[in-house]
């Protein structure tokens, strides 16, 4: 590895970070970032980036603002200290759900978030399964935008779970499901979400043949949990034998936790683009699996100049 390589990390991932310059063999660049009584934000590169060409890792998950903010604030004291490049590493994409206007008078704040990382010095972006993949196409500079599904792949197909259906618990997810579906030889089944009347209960139908068979629902995130787990009884009750889910960002909002742990899912398998309290997960039915290696890859062969789309097989 090329000794002008630097990685940093905001507080938001910090394992993460540790786990991917520990793939690369590199020393981790260290930054000193305190609060201010009032909340301001301060950062101190505490390496020389002049000449650097530096990846600043952050996920912008909860507290989402404050994230944004502090990687935006790292991006400039990287600018103004003479890096060479700056690429800024996204596990998890906050405001990916806010790519286009459901209704008048409402922004598109995630190409306003793209729009800040480009205004504060970024040259690049790296990232992970965006909600929406055409949000690429909101960003003025490169974007190299990868997918957890091989690591998840990897480990369902180590587990030999016999008779298995992979599901889309909505009709927007079905292509994610589909390519899911394709790598694992299985067949595929949709769950039909819709709300008859106002104030009414939501009614599921499943389509597909999952009598007996033991399903996987298929998603790029989970936020509280609660589609997840009503997708997961409908299934149940169509005749699905075990129910297990697989998801790359694990938001995992306010109820979340208690609504997986109750609920009649066998496994829920996650990534670590966002870190959560380790008693949390073991209290859980949460597998987490490492992104570190791919992440890893990825710096490595945009530092070297070096296609990516092999981390695509």
């Amino acid at each position: 590895m090329n000794n002008n390589l630097i990685v940093f990390s905001g507080r938001s991932n910090q394992p993460l970070a540790k786990a991917i310059c520990g793939h690369l063999e590199i020393e981790q660049g260290v930054i000193k970032i305190t609060d201010f009584a009032d909340g301001e934000i301060f950062v101190k590169l505490q390496n020389n980036v002049r000449g650097q060409d530096v990846f600043i890792l952050q996920s912008t998950n909860n507290p989402g603002n404050t994230n944004l903010l502090e990687l935006l604030i790292i991006i400039d004291a990287v600018k103004r200290s003479s890096a060479k490049r700056i690429t800024a590493v996204l596990p998890y994409y906050g405001y990916a759900r806010q790519d286009r206007k459901t209704e008048p008078r409402v922004p598109i704040t995630s190409k306003l978030v793209a729009n800040l990382l480009r205004a504060a010095g970024t040259d690049r972006v790296l990232t992970i399964d965006l909600h929406a993949g055409q949000i690429q196409g909101f960003f003025d500079i490169p974007v190299d935008h990868l997918f957890a599904m091989p690591v998840q792949i990897k480990y369902i197909k180590e587990k030999n779970i016999p008779d298995l259906v992979v599901v889309s618990p909505d009709a927007g997810g079905v292509e994610r499901a589909r390519a899911f579906a394709k790598r694992l030889e299985s067949s595929l089944a949709i769950v039909d979400k819709r709300r008859e009347k106002a104030n009414e209960a939501q009614v599921m139908n499943v389509i597909g043949d999952i009598k007996g068979k033991n399903v996987l629902i298929v998603d790029d995130m989970i936020d509280t949990a609660g589609t997840l787990v009503e997708s997961a009884k409908a299934l149940l009750q169509s005749g699905a034998r075990n129910v297990y889910a697989c998801c790359s960002h694990p938001v995992l909002s306010g109820p979340a936790f208690d609504r997986i742990r109750n609920s009649c899912l066998k496994e829920v398998i996650v990534t670590d683009t966002i870190r959560h309290d380790e008693e949390k997960i073991k209290d859980n039915k949460l597998t987490v699996l490492s992104i570190a290696p791919l992440l890893g890859d990825a710096i490595s062969m945009i530092h070297n100049e070096s296609s990516v789309s092999s981390l695509f097989d």
